[in-house]
């Protein structure tokens, strides 16, 4: 009788752990997955965060056209890294590309700038992406993504010796010289190594 009882409620109480565990863990797996995604936005933003440092907080470029027309002569720049209306802006003038003739034929500035505008920071999911947008002003100037508010605000610590004066750098536009995972969408902080300097994670 005594033993059968035992049984009983070593049973009830393992049911009673494994309830708790599963309960602790956040649910079904659906629920893990959605939880992780708005996890890893947030860390790559802000605390960049174990091994969601390894993953794009910006889409790669991936479109052909775009990455050999483009490509060729500068950093491919994804185009979550301006808005809709800087990127028309951009296509526009060609033929003075912040200085240089870019001009292409029209089929190719069709293609690039649809590609462009519909990956645009302010119509894209990525939480990086989306803040290139804010405080984004039309001009007469062209736009530069070294001038958005975001970028500022990310790179305003770093000293001009570190970028300007720096032979292997020259220019806060050379991303790829420090975000060493830049044509991958990879702009983590702690993933930035200056050339010269070592890892700069502020």
């Amino acid at each position: 009788m005594y033993k059968t009882v035992a049984i009983v409620v070593f049973s009830v109480l393992s049911l009673a752990t494994v309830s708790a565990v599963v309960s602790s863990s956040g649910g079904n797996s659906y629920e893990d997955n959605d939880s992780s995604d708005h996890q890893y936005e947030s860390d790559n933003q802000e605390n960049g965060g174990s091994w969601f440092d390894s993953r794009a907080d910006i889409i790669p470029s991936n479109n052909e056209t775009y990455l050999s027309e483009c490509g060729d002569c500068h950093f491919a720049y994804q185009p979550g890294l301006l808005p809709q209306t800087a990127w028309n802006r951009v296509m526009d003038v060609l033929e003075n590309h912040f200085g240089d003739d870019a001009s292409l034929d029209e089929t190719s500035i069709s293609k690039i700038r649809a590609y462009l505008v519909e990956n645009a920071a302010d119509r894209t999911k990525q939480s990086r992406s989306r803040a290139f947008a804010v405080g984004s002003k039309d001009g007469s100037a062209l736009p530069r993504i070294t001038e958005t508010r975001y970028f500022r605000s990310e790179h305003h610590e770093i000293p001009d010796r570190f970028v300007r004066d720096n032979p292997d750098v020259g220019r806060f536009s050379n991303c790829q010289s420090c975000h060493l995972n830049a044509d991958a969408g990879i702009y983590n902080e702690h993933q930035v190594v200056i050339p010269g300097y070592g890892r700069w994670d502020d």
